[in-house]
């Protein structure tokens, strides 16, 4: 079947940096699902994975961590899915990626397609809105029924994939959303997700913030740089608040005053914890998933997908992954038809 893999890491101008293989089709264990790929999307973390691989593979590795499909066939013990269904979800970091004609997945971290959207607007959703969606519910402990509502949350990168999702989740549970973005365009992009607020982080973000009416925040989600943010996070967050991070530090980060004093709680959040680790709540990703499918269908969020490329092949997810590279993508990058 066909895949785009790679064998090694090399610049994106290389056309061997990511390649068109046949490759064997995969067999569903007996909680997988075999899918049939009809749409994937491109995140930071397949960049990062790609950078990886520094040594000559003799097996290409397949990357790719969303994908919406239907379903093929099932393994003995699944029960949430029969063939022929749609279907969108994020995968496993421990097992090979989503960039093939057919992938198995364990049922438990997928969810029903939504049904008003295609299969490539499908294919932008899964990775970040669980990311977002359990960084700011499960870990920060927002509460998703509005209970916290009023409260202000800063969002960190704004117009990125998370940010995305972050924005119209956070004004689903009604809180002041304030999102940093530096151009006209992504500036737009989050007032069109629902912002309240967007400043510029090219500039003082602490005096951008004060000029929108905010000495400090509740809430912030930091979704591009933790090292570089740290201390600012810190001035910023109000007493009692909560910070989340998704990017892991370069280097050691101070836990001490003022957040100590000030009894800030810090969390991590990484989507793939569950599925690396096997976690008794694995399935908590596929009821995560069919809410995000029930709240698009009811018209309350809707999908960041900025871009389509078409077909899915290795040219084309090296130009996705060069878009990802530049720090300048809006929204996400999905691919479509093999």
């Amino acid at each position: 079947m066909k895949a785009v893999g790679l064998t090694r890491y090399l610049p994106l101008d290389d056309p061997d940096s990511l390649k068109d293989v046949d490759i064997a089709e995969p067999k569903p264990d007996a909680c997988d699902l075999l899918v049939r790929v009809k749409a994937i999307s491109v995140n930071p973390v397949d960049s990062k994975v790609r950078s990886t691989v520094k040594q000559e593979l003799s097996t290409p590795k397949i990357l790719g961590y969303d994908a919406s499909g239907v379903v093929e066939a099932i393994g003995r013990d699944v029960t949430l899915f029969k063939p022929g269904d749609e279907v969108f979800y994020a995968g496993d970091i421990t097992r090979p990626g989503t960039n093939s004609e057919l992938h198995v997945v364990d049922e438990r971290i997928v969810g029903k397609k939504p049904a008003k959207l295609d299969f490539a607007e499908t294919a932008a959703l899964p990775l970040t809105s669980l990311t977002a969606w359990e960084l700011m519910f499960e870990r920060m402990r927002i509460d998703a029924s509005g209970a916290d509502r009023g409260k202000t949350l800063l969002i960190l990168s704004g117009a990125g994939g998370v940010g995305s999702m972050a924005i119209q989740f956070a004004k689903l549970a009604g809180l002041v959303v304030i999102a940093t973005a530096s151009r006209p365009e992504t500036q737009q992009w989050c007032k069109s997700l629902g912002a309240d607020y967007v400043i510029d982080h090219r500039k003082s973000i602490k005096d951008e913030l004060k000029s929108a009416g905010f000495e400090r925040v509740n809430y912030i989600v930091n979704l591009v740089d933790t090292d570089g943010y740290w201390q600012l996070m810190g001035e910023l967050i109000a007493p009692q608040g909560h910070v989340g991070c998704i990017v892991e530090p370069k280097k050691d980060v101070y836990v001490g005053n003022p957040l100590k004093d000030a009894s800030i709680g810090i969390h991590w959040e990484s989507m793939f914890t569950r599925s690396r680790h096997k976690t008794p709540d694995m399935i908590e990703q596929h009821k995560t998933l069919d809410r995000v499918a029930d709240l698009v269908d009811n018209g309350k969020i809707k999908t960041s997908l900025h871009k389509t490329l078409s077909p899915i092949n290795a040219a084309n997810l090296r130009e996705a992954h060069k878009l990802i590279e530049s720090g300048k993508s809006i929204g996400k990058i999905a691919l479509k038809n093999w």
